[in-house]
C-alpha cells in the first residue's frame, strides 16, 4: 500500500513477480490490497503483480516457468557442437552431473526437467544443509522430504554437510546451477569451481570479479537475463492477460477457426 501511494507500483508502472520467500498466495495479497485502494478507477488494476492464483487472474504453468526456461536454455546450447567442444563435454544432456544451490521452486523444477533430459542430479545446497549422492538424487523425493521435515538435515540416501553447506559447490560437476540469493559464486569460491557450465538460475548470483576468475579459467557462465528469461515471459504473458481482459486460448482458438475457414476456401470447398 505504502508503495502504491507513491507511485512506485502498478500495471502500469512497475509489474510485481514472486521471487524468493514468497508466493501465489503473497502475490493475492499484494493485489487485492492495490484493487481495494485503486480497483475502481482502474480497471486494469489486478495486473500489479503476477504470479497469482489462476483463479485470481494467474496463468497456468507459471510456478514451473522458471525452471523449465533455464532446462531449455540449457538443453539448446548443449545441442551445438562449437559450444560442446568449448566447454570439453559431449553433446545433450543425457548423462550430465547436475549441481543446485537453492532448492526453492525454481531450484526444484530446474532439477525435475533435468531428470527428465536424463542429466543426474548429484548434488543440492541449501542455506542449512547440502546433500551430495554422485549416483543422483530424485527431486521429488528430497522435495517431500524437506516439505515434511523442513530441512534436508538427515535425509538417509545422500552424505548430509551441516557445516559448511556452501562447500559442495566446489565439487567436480559438469553443470552448476546458483538458483537462489545474489553473490553466491564470489572471489573467495570461484578459483575453486570446478563445473564446466555455470547457468545463473537467480538474479546475480556471480559477482563481476567471480565472473572474471571463471572466464580465465574458461568456465563458460550462462547469464542470468538469458537463463531465468522463462519466469519472466510466463509474467509477461499473465499481465497481458490481464490488461487485456481475454483468457489465454480464446485468440488462438478463434485465429485457428479463421486460418480452417481461409484454407477451405482456397481448396474451393463450399461453406454454407
Amino acid at each position: 500500500m505504502e508503495l502504491a501511494k507513491i507511485g512506485l507500483i502498478g500495471p502500469q508502472v512497475d509489474v510485481l513477480g514472486p521471487d524468493m520467500g514468497t508466493n501465489e498466495q503473497v502475490m493475492n495479497l499484494i493485489k487485492d490490497s492495490y484493487m481495494m485502494m485503486y480497483g475502481e478507477e482502474n480497471i486494469n488494476s489486478s495486473g500489479v503483480v503476477t504470479g497469482k492464483i489462476v483463479s485470481q487472474g494467474g496463468i497456468s504453468g507459471h510456478r514451473e516457468s522458471a525452471g523449465l526456461g533455464m532446462s531449455v536454455v540449457l538443453k539448446e546450447l548443449l545441442k551445438d557442437e562449437a559450444f560442446c567442444e568449448q566447454v570439453d563435454t559431449s553433446i545433450g544432456l543425457k548423462g550430465k552431473r547436475v549441481i543446485i544451490q537453492g532448492y526453492g521452486n525454481m531450484g526444484y523444477h530446474f532439477a525435475k526437467f533435468m531428470k527428465k533430459e536424463g542429466a543426474k542430479i548429484i548434488g543440492v545446497v541449501e542455506r542449512d544443509c547440502s546433500l551430495f549422492n554422485p549416483e543422483g538424487l530424485d527431486p521429488d523425493e528430497i522435495q517431500m522430504y524437506k516439505q515434511r521435515e523442513g530441512s534436508f538435515k538427515d535425509y538417509p540416501h545422500a552424505e548430509c554437510e551441516t557445516v559448511d553447506p556452501s562447500f559442495l559447490l566446489r565439487k567436480k560437476c559438469d553443470i552448476l546451477a546458483p538458483c537462489a540469493g545474489q553473490g553466491t559464486i564470489n572471489m573467495h569460491n570461484a578459483p575453486h569451481i570446478k563445473a564446466k557450465v555455470v547457468i545463473e538460475g537467480a538474479n546475480s548470483p556471480t559477482t563481476f570479479k567471480a565472473d572474471q576468475i571463471l572466464n580465465e579459467r574458461g568456465i563458460i557462465t550462462v547469464p542470468d537475463v538469458l537463463a531465468n528469461v522463462g519466469g519472466f515471459t510466463a509474467s509477461y504473458f499473465e499481465w497481458i492477460k490481464n490488461m487485456e481482459h481475454v483468457s489465454p486460448g480464446r485468440l488462438t482458438k478463434k485465429y485457428h477457426e479463421q486460418s480452417k475457414y481461409n484454407l477451405l476456401k482456397m481448396i474451393g470447398y463450399q461453406i454454407p
